[in-house]
C-alpha cells in the first residue's frame, strides 16, 4: 500500500488504472482513496473554500486553452440572488486529431470524474451536471453509465450526498459528433439541441449559458485533477509541477515512434524526456524533422525544441501552443505539405460555416494544397497560403477553429518552405 500511496501522490491522475485498462469499479476506487476529496469538500468545507484550493492550486484547463480553472470558477454568480438553476459541464467531445488523453481516464477510472464534478458542482452551487461525450466513445458511455448509477447507489450523487445537504445530478449526453463542439458554446448550442455554432462573447457562460443559465464547461482531464487537490492540498498539487504551470499532465506521443501511447508526468517535463524516454524516440529508420506539440491545430516545432519544457508559457514563446499536450511526429520519409494538407481537409470539413474566414478560407486553403501536392502549384500560392492564415488568424473568426488550423500550415511554410517549392519546381511530390 506504501507503494501505492507513493504512485497515487506522483500520478494521481493514473496510478490506479489496471494494466489492461478494465474499469475501476466504485469499490476499487474507494479503496485507493475515491471519493474521499468528494466528503472532505461536503463535510468540512465551505463552496468558497473548494473554490479558494482550487485557485490556490493553479490549475490551468488541460483542453488546450490553459486558462486559470479557480478564476473561470469565479465568474459565475453564486451569492443567493443568483439564478437558479446552475449547470455544470463536462467537454468530452474529444476530436482533437491526436489526442486520446480524455478517453483513457474514461473508460479505466470513472469514477474519477464523476467525483471531480461533484467537488466542482458543489464549489459553483450547480444541481445538474452533464457529461458531453464524444459520439465514438461507445466504451466511455458504458462505462461511465454504469459508474453514474454505481455513484448514485452509493449516495455519492443524488439528493443529500453523503449525508450532506448538497444534492446534484449528472447525466450523460452522446453528442452527435462534430469537431465544433469542443467550443463551448458550440457545446452549449448543440446540448440545447441547436445546430452547434459558436455563439458571440459576452455574455460569458458563467453568466447565461445552458438554457440561458450561469454554466460553467470544463475538460474531463481538468475535472479530474479536482478530488486529488482536495484530498491531498494546494501545496502538494503545485510541487508536482517543475516549471511555472503545477500538478501533472498526460502527455501522448504518435507518428513513427517506438512506442506511440500515453504517460502522466509533471507538468513541465522536458520534450526530450517525454519523446525518448516514454515514446522510445524514433522507430527504426526513422529520423525527426519536426512535430506538432500539442495535437493538430499547434504550430510545428523542430528537434532544436526538444529541451525545451512542457508549460503553457514556455512552448508559447516559442512560437507553438501546448494544447493537449499530444506529440505529433514528422518524420523523414513523411511528406510535410501532404501532413499539413490532410489535416486541413479535416478542419475544413469540421467548420460548421459560422464565419466567412473559417467556411471559405479552409476549403480554399485545402483547395491550394491539394494543387501542391499534385504538381500544379505555383509560386504565388505559398504567398496566398501565408494571407490566408492571417485572414483566418486570431480576432478574425468567432472560434479558435481556424486559427487553431492555419496554425500547421503557417509553420510548415515557415519550416519546410524549401518541400513546397520542390513540389511546385518539380511538378510533384518527391516521396511519391
Amino acid at each position: 500500500m506504501a507503494n501505492s500511496t507513493e504512485a497515487l501522490l506522483q500520478r494521481p491522475l493514473t496510478a490506479l488504472i489496471k494494466p489492461d485498462r478494465s474499469p475501476l469499479s466504485l469499490k476499487e476506487y474507494r479503496q485507493g482513496g475515491g471519493y474521499r476529496g468528494l466528503e472532505q469538500a461536503l463535510k468540512q468545507l465551505t463552496a468558497e473554500e473548494v473554490l479558494q484550493q482550487v485557485t490556490d492550486s493553479n490549475l490551468r484547463g488541460r483542453g488546450g486553452a490553459g486558462f486559470s480553472t479557480g478564476l473561470k470558477w469565479s465568474f459565475m454568480p453564486r451569492d443567493s440572488s443568483a439564478p437558479t438553476p446552475r449547470y455544470l459541464v463536462c467537454n468530452a467531445d474529444e476530436m482533437e486529431p491526436g489526442t486520446f488523453k480524455d478517453r483513457l481516464l474514461m473508460e479505466a477510472n470513472p469514477h474519477q470524474l464523476i467525483e471531480g464534478m461533484a467537488i466542482s458542482a458543489y464549489a459553483l452551487g450547480a444541481e445538474i451536471g452533464y457529461i458531453f461525450l464524444r459520439a465514438e466513445y461507445g466504451r466511455a458511455a458504458v462505462h461511465l453509465q454504469r459508474a453514474l448509477q454505481e455513484a448514485l447507489d452509493a449516495g455519492c450523487l443524488g439528493n443529500n450526498m453523503l449525508g450532506s445537504d448538497f444534492s446534484l445530478r449528472i447525466h450523460l449526453h452522446t453528442s452527435a459528433g462534430r469537431y465544433i463542439c469542443g467550443e463551448e458554446t458550440a457545446l452549449i448550442n448543440a446540448l440545447e439541441g441547436k445546430r452547434a455554432t459558436p455563439r458571440a462573447k459576452p455574455p460569458f457562460p458563467q453568466v447565461c449559458g445552458l438554457f440561458g443559465q450561469p454554466t460553467v464547461v470544463n475538460n474531463c482531464e481538468t475535472l479530474c485533477n479536482i478530488p486529488h487537490i482536495l484530498a491531498n492540498g494546494a501545496d502538494w498539487y503545485l510541487s508536482l509541477g517543475r516549471a511555472d504551470d503545477s500538478g501533472t499532465k498526460i502527455f501522448g506521443a504518435a507518428g513513427n515512434v517506438r512506442q506511440p501511447g500515453l504517460w502522466e508526468r509533471p507538468m513541465g517535463t522536458p520534450i526530450r524526456e517525454i519523446f525518448e524516454d516514454c515514446a522510445g524516440g524514433m522507430a527504426e529508420g526513422y529520423r525527426m524533422r519536426g512535430f506538432l506539440p500539442g495535437g493538430a491545430s499547434t504550430d510545428f516545432l523542430l528537434p532544436e525544441h526538444l529541451d525545451l519544457a512542457m508549460d503553457y508559457d514556455v512552448i508559447g514563446k516559442a512560437g507553438s501552443r501546448m494544447g493537449t499536450a499530444s506529440l505529433i511526429v514528422l518524420d523523414d520519409q513523411t511528406c510535410p505539405v501532404a501532413m499539413v494538407r490532410n489535416l486541413t481537409h479535416f478542419f475544413a470539413q469540421e467548420s460548421c460555416g459560422w464565419c466567412t474566414p473559417c467556411r471559405d478560407g479552409l476549403p480554399w486553403a485545402e483547395q491550394l494544397l491539394n494543387e501542391i501536392e499534385a504538381g500544379r502549384g505555383r509560386m504565388e500560392d505559398l504567398d496566398t497560403l501565408a494571407w490566408q492564415c492571417r485572414f483566418m488568424g486570431p480576432g478574425n473568426t468567432f472560434c479558435a477553429l481556424a486559427p487553431g488550423a492555419a496554425e500547421p500550415i503557417q509553420s510548415a511554410l515557415k519550416y519546410f518552405r524549401e518541400d513546397f517549392e520542390r513540389h511546385i519546381n518539380d511538378k510533384g511530390c518527391p516521396w511519391h
